[in-house]
């Protein structure tokens, strides 16, 4: 099981995720949404597409745009579709 774990809480857990450009993606059933809320930036990749971001918030504290998404990838990433990965102080255990 891969974990996603930040400030004590688990993010996210799944048995499979994808690993791209050393990121895992967790499948978007695995996030548990209630520490995720939705962030307005936007960040372009060349052959991924359009990211769309998430702040998490867990035990009080908020990382702002610590998580990322493709809703819409080009065609090479499609099976990262709404696969949620995440950066920084987010630690990610298997």
């Amino acid at each position: 099981m891969t974990r996603a774990i930040w400030n004590g809480v688990v993010l996210a857990e799944s048995d499979h995720t994808e690993i791209v450009e050393g990121n895992h993606y967790f499948p978007p059933q695995a996030i548990r949404r209630e520490y995720f809320s939705a962030s307005d930036r936007q960040t372009t990749c060349a052959w991924k597409g359009a990211a769309g971001y998430y702040h998490i918030t867990a035990a009080g504290q908020t990382l702002r745009n610590a998580a990322w998404f493709y809703p819409d990838p080009k065609p090479a990433a499609a099976n990262i579709r709404d696969h949620v990965a995440f950066y920084g102080p987010v630690t990610i255990e298997k």
